[in-house]
């Protein structure tokens, strides 16, 4: 594997960590610092949002800056934002700097890195095939190490009693482990080579221009299957496993680690998948039964049935991941990729943002099951519209 690939890769890896820990921590730490499960809500829809706006200005802007630049500036966001999280405890401030930052309350990559590190590893594959193993690997590494941040998230409650802390102050201990792994990855992504001089300019990214129709429509599908993801992010899963089940925030980590390592083997199985039944067929006909376990797991009875039917569900709704991003990836000229790349992830960003408050409002509102059902139908809606838009496009991005 290239070097520049293995450096991306083990970032991925690190901010993959402290995202599996914040996620399943940030509703606890709202709570513990006496804020609302509304207010959990609006802050993964400020969250969201706030990286939307950023990834549009990496599409729009972002080919006008060498690629190291951009990834190294994003580095030293991601510090501030845990430094913001770990320092303020009134809700303003941890707005802004929820809509700043790179904090990230789901299971999926949703900063500004997206875009850049996507272009960065399509533009090191030479075929389809090796590109859809690429993303694989760089998504099973996300999900791997997120599930082992999960596990983390019993570190605060072993630590509070041993140092005489508060347990809000336990929690805070995160956010500052968050700031100094964005400070780990920008002393790895110094690695990462400079451009050569003179070398070819015939791959320099570019704004959208001849793929632009399939990059709208894709981009239009995608915004309702985030619409239905933000319903729920991690963070509002645990909420909800909290609320419904009264699940101890340990016990939520011990799950997430389970469903991440699940969802880790889905993407590593992924690329075998594909080559047999294409990249579109991977991501629809395993996207279906996932979100009908969803549905069961809104209505379950019991907290045991529960999770085992999200554990089903992680087992199959990852594999979209990588073979998504190689779909996109190959479906556009190799110039266009990180425009591409940013202008599907916006939309996606967007739809997403509008949902947490909403799954707050519903949790508020004692509708507990109402966000995961509604999560269930939409994204089998959008499964089956993305299979019937895009089935037998060419791919043309090799």
């Amino acid at each position: 594997m290239d070097n520049t690939a293995r450096t991306l890769i083990a970032g991925r890896a690190l901010r993959g960590f402290v995202d599996g820990s914040v996620a399943v921590l940030l509703p606890a730490y709202l709570l513990a610092l006496g804020h609302d499960s509304f207010a959990v809500g609006v802050l993964g829809t400020v969250t969201l949002l706030g990286s939307a706006l950023a990834t549009l200005a990496v599409g729009t802007w972002g080919h006008r800056a060498a690629p190291r630049t951009l990834l190294l500036a994003a580095a030293l966001l991601m510090a501030a934002t845990g430094a913001g999280f770990a320092g303020f405890g009134a809700f303003a401030p941890l707005l802004v700097v929820a809509f700043i930052g790179t904090l990230n309350p789901g299971a999926g990559d949703v900063s500004v890195f997206l875009p850049l590190e996507h272009a960065r590893l399509a533009g090191l594959a030479h075929s389809s095939a090796e590109r859809t193993t690429l993303f694989a690997r760089y998504s099973l590494a996300g999900s791997l190490s997120a599930a082992f941040g999960a596990l983390a998230v019993g570190v605060p409650a072993w630590l509070a009693p041993r140092m005489g802390w508060a347990m809000v102050d336990a929690l805070r201990t995160m956010f500052v482990f968050y700031a100094a792994v964005g400070l780990l990855i920008w002393a790895l992504y110094r690695r990462l080579p400079l451009p050569k001089v003179g070398a070819t300019q015939t791959g320099k990214p570019a704004p959208l221009g001849p793929s632009r129709a399939v990059v709208v429509k894709l981009a239009a599908l995608f915004s309702v299957d985030a619409f239905a993801g933000g319903l729920v992010l991690n963070s509002l899963v645990s909420l909800w496993l909290m609320q419904r089940f009264g699940l101890p925030l340990t016990s939520a980590g011990a799950f997430f680690f389970w469903s991440g390592l699940l969802s880790a083997a889905s993407q590593l199985a992924a690329p075998w998948l594909a080559r047999r039944i294409g990249l579109l067929n991977t991501m629809v006909f395993t996207h279906i039964p996932a979100n009908l376990c969803l549905v069961a797991a809104a209505l379950a009875p019991t907290l045991a049935l529960a999770l085992a039917l999200l554990l089903v569900r992680a087992l199959l709704s990852q594999m979209d991941v990588p073979t998504r991003t190689a779909y996109v990836m190959s479906v556009v000229t190799p110039p266009e990729r990180a425009a591409a790349a940013s202008f599907t992830a916006v939309p996606r960003s967007l739809a997403s943002a509008a949902s947490p408050a909403l799954a707050g409002a519903l949790f508020a509102a004692g509708w507990l099951a109402a966000p995961l059902l509604l999560c269930g139908v939409l994204k089998i809606g959008y499964d089956l519209a993305l299979w019937r838009a895009c089935r037998g496009h060419p791919l043309q991005g090799d």
